[in-house]
């Protein structure tokens, strides 16, 4: 072969490999722009669904608060004002501002316009200023489901819907007279779950899952960094240690739903503890986010180079000092990094938390990691669920909100991941 035969060739080898590389990126290209629009079509969409549900309709309403019905005698007691009937008051002052409305069965599709909650509001304020009593104040009523989603044009009058002609006409009534209003939904972040969509909030779900990931974090993190440390620094390299490797690396890979039937045969069956806690769902959590943090903590411990060990034991360190005051302390950003990825993979787990009876219906906000409670993802579950159309975009509104922490807590393993690791 001739030299100019030889160049020929290799120059030919040369741009079939970069025509190659090009391919190649080309290809990771291709795969991230799908994944983004994937992303971006799924987050659009939550968020075409769920936007409404930030905005919440109420009915501005003149109320009277006579004397002689809460404070009779002149004497103000507090069960008499808790006894007293709110819910007349509030009809009388629909009933004002819709004149006309005379039979039994119009005034009860009437009183269907505004929300059972708007007689708490009214009583809480009534309790929260007895100078009030005696005179007429303008409160907000928050208006039901079915007329918030009239309002934002989900569903039509007529025709057997869940709004009558004569609804559409007395909502058109009022808002004509201004008494229609669209505010900033603050019952979907203060309130607890409840069976009327326009009362329903994430708070209660909110609490749980911060309960459920505080306990979670703290049997995990401990036991997981304590035990890549032995592995990785003590541990001397046999049979066990290998199987044990193993194992750990299949427990990464198993079904999350496994771990629900362990802590349903185990923590409730046969400890006693109780369903729909904190405690339980954290410590199942907990034992599903253990592996992650071994595997993230040891690859963090390997990544520490060798002289760093030999330059402290060269000085007079033992062991436990070279692991404590030089190893850990250089490997701690790539374990708390590994820690936050398994706590957000846990922050959006269902199926483990529905075997242990944490998919029960939680009115209350829970004050303690034993008091019973749910977490975000199946509150959502139990959302989308459920019949009424306001629960859809309730629905999409919480999984917006989930989302936004999953993607926090990750956008922080990466920041905190960026400021402290050092490279070798």
């Amino acid at each position: 072969m001739t030299e100019n035969s030889s160049r020929n060739l290799a120059i030919q080898l040369r741009k079939k490999r970069y025509a190659a590389e090009r391919r190649f990126r080309l290809y990771g290209i291709i795969s991230i722009s799908i994944a983004l629009g994937a992303l971006c079509l799924l987050i659009g969409n939550m968020a075409a669904k769920g936007w409404s549900a930030f905005m919440q309709t109420y009915i501005i309403l003149e109320v009277e608060l006579p004397r002689d019905g809460l404070a009779p005698g002149g004497k103000i007691d507090i069960e008499t004002l808790r006894e007293a009937n709110y819910v007349a008051y509030l009809r009388k002052s629909l009933r004002d501002n819709i004149p006309g409305v005379t039979s039994r069965r119009d005034r009860r599709s009437l009183y269907k316009l505004i929300s059972s909650g708007a007689t708490l509001d009214l009583q809480n304020r009534v309790l929260a200023d007895t100078k009030l009593i005696g005179s007429k104040i303008s409160i907000a009523a928050v208006a039901s489901d079915d007329v918030d989603q009239f309002i934002k044009g989900n569903i039509t009058a007529g025709s057997g819907g869940k709004i009558s002609s004569k609804q559409a006409a007395w909502i058109k009534t009022l808002s004509d007279a201004g008494r229609i209003e669209k505010r900033f939904n603050t019952n979907l972040f203060s309130n607890g779950d409840s069976r009327e969509p326009e009362l329903a909030g994430i708070w209660g779900a909110t609490i749980g899952s911060l309960l459920t990931m505080f306990v979670t974090v703290l049997l995990s993190f401990p036991l997981g960094v304590a035990a890549a440390i032995y592995l990785e620094e003590f541990a001397r390299k046999n049979r066990w240690t290998d199987i044990i490797e193993v194992n750990i690396n299949n427990l990464a890979a198993v079904p999350s739903i496994v771990f629900g039937l362990l802590g349903l045969a185990v923590f409730l069956s046969f400890f006693g503890l109780p369903r729909s806690a904190p405690l339980v769902g954290g410590i199942v959590l907990a034992l599903m986010t253990l592996p992650t943090i071994i595997i993230a903590s040891r690859a963090a411990l390997s990544a520490v180079p060798p002289s760093i060990r030999e330059a402290a034991i060269g000085m007079g360190a033992s062991p436990m000092q070279v692991v404590l005051h030089h190893v850990l302390p250089l490997a701690f950003p790539g374990i708390l990094t590994g820690t936050i990825i398994g706590a957000a993979r846990a922050l959006g787990e269902t199926a483990p938390l529905l075997m242990i009876g944490m998919v029960a219906f939680i009115v209350d906000i829970p004050g303690s990691i034993t008091d019973p409670a749910t977490v975000l993802p199946v509150q959502i579950y139990l959302w989308a669920d459920s019949p009424e159309r306001a629960f859809v975009e309730r629905t999409a509104a919480a999984t917006l909100i989930l989302l936004t922490f999953l993607i926090l807590m990750n956008l922080i393993a990466v920041i905190l991941r960026k400021k402290f690791e050092r490279r070798w």
